[in-house]
């Protein structure tokens, strides 16, 4: 079976963003064994300046790269953007390959350009910025439709 870890900064505080997560992780469990990693977000009370968010950037980055295992995928607003079939289709291969792949879920300042340089591939789903909190839903909700793709079920259509 394979291995999916999601690597993302910071905690749903939401409670209806926390069910629905949790729903697709239930979901996922037919396919594929998942832990979720959540990542100490470091915040600062204030608006910081551009110093203090890449000293915010570099503590998450360096958390991140502790959880870093099998095929890494950085989700990042300038990385490839795919349909749900080829992020199927990316799935599975790596799935034949590697047997693991990583998701990270960058915080409220992204994710830190040496934590990139690390990722197998950058993947995003939209030119727009989503609050992380949504974005773990998101993706949970698209990893699910990815195996649900690949084993040719209903839910996709």
């Amino acid at each position: 079976m394979v291995k999916i870890n999601i690597v993302a900064v910071g905690k749903i505080k939401e409670d209806y963003f926390q069910k629905a997560f949790d729903e697709y992780v239930k979901r996922l469990s037919r396919y594929a064994k998942v832990t979720v990693t959540e990542v100490k977000e470091k915040n600062i009370v204030n608006e910081p300046s551009d110093g203090e968010i890449e000293e915010i950037l570099k503590r998450e980055g360096e958390d991140i790269l502790k959880a870093l295992k099998g095929y890494v995928i950085v989700m990042a607003i300038e990385g490839k953007k795919l349909s749900s079939t080829a992020l199927a289709k990316k799935i599975k291969a790596i799935k034949d390959g590697r047997g693991e792949i990583t998701f990270v879920i960058g915080g409220s300042y992204g994710v830190a350009d040496f934590v990139k340089t690390k990722a197998d591939e950058l993947l995003s789903v939209s030119d727009m910025t989503f609050p992380h909190t949504l974005f773990r839903v998101m993706l949970g909700e698209q990893i699910y439709r990815a195996f649900n793709i690949l084993e040719d079920g209903k839910y996709h259509k």
